[in-house]
């Protein structure tokens, strides 16, 4: 079973791109831009909910940078290379778990451009090359169609499902997947 020993990266500064986007770590930079984009629509089928607060979204951004520093989880933000716009977030936690688990989410107006399975896939190769795991996790609500696509898109498992209740109060029937190196 993999130990997760490995040196990391400094994931304070990590910069991971591709041909569409740029994934930086999250910054009290992207905090408004975090706050305005994480609405209910877009949190419909998540766990976590949108602050209702400027306040907590800038308590997350602290204790995410503070997971990064710390190397026990890499949250980034996403953006789009070209203009730099902010499109969401996505994450990959538990680093020192044998199975780390991905996070993300894109605003509303940047869905169904494929920017989120761009930026898993891109977390997906980074997490090969650096963390020693015995599979990634990817929890996704059964009903949420365009984001279980995008674990199916690496070949993954479906290996549970279970109820739960989210940030909002809504049920979650969440499926997880299992994502192989």
């Amino acid at each position: 079973m993999p130990t997760n020993h490995v040196m990391l990266p400094d994931l304070t500064t990590l910069i991971l791109e591709t041909d569409r986007l740029v994934l930086k770590p999250i910054s009290a930079d992207y905090t408004d831009s975090i706050f305005t984009e994480f609405t209910p629509d877009v949190a419909t089928y998540m766990y976590p909910r949108p602050a209702e607060k400027r306040i907590e979204t800038e308590a997350f951004v602290a204790v995410a940078q503070e997971e990064n520093e710390a190397g026990t989880s890499l949250t980034m933000v996403i953006t789009e290379r070209e203009t730099g716009d902010f499109l969401g977030c996505v994450g990959l936690h538990k680093l020192t778990n044998p199975r780390p688990e991905f996070g993300i989410w894109v605003k509303q107006t940047a869905h169904t451009h494929g920017y989120g399975r761009e930026a898993v896939r891109t977390l997906k190769h980074w997490a090969d090359r650096h963390l020693d795991y015995e599979y990634l996790m990817y929890p996704v609500d059964s009903r949420n169609i365009a984001s279980r696509k995008i674990p199916e898109s690496l070949g993954a498992s479906n290996i549970s499902q279970y109820e739960d209740r989210g940030g909002m109060g809504q049920n979650l029937t969440l499926i997880k997947y299992r994502i192989e190196r």
